[in-house]
């Protein structure tokens, strides 16, 4: 989450920076964002959903490390 929170400060203090107009933020800028968040929560449910299942033993330590792993290569938070 750390880092979720780090990237998402950088990506705003750079938009600042730069000078975007609020019409940006009405629109481009809050679509971005709101799609960033939404894979983020994708991402945070699927996480929950794989504790859950190594947890009640659908899956192995294996299957789970390899699950793990994908989640956190499509992912900023993991």
């Amino acid at each position: 989450m750390k880092r979720f929170s780090l990237t998402a400060l950088l990506i705003a203090a750079g938009i600042g920076i730069t000078g975007c107009s609020g019409a940006f933020w009405g629109g481009a800028g809050s679509g971005t964002v709101a799609t960033g968040a939404g894979y983020e929560l994708r991402a945070r449910q699927q996480m929950q959903k794989l504790d859950a299942d190594l947890a009640s033993g659908k899956i192995d330590q294996r299957e789970y490390d390899i699950r793990k792993d994908q989640i956190k290569k499509g992912s900023l938070a993991y």
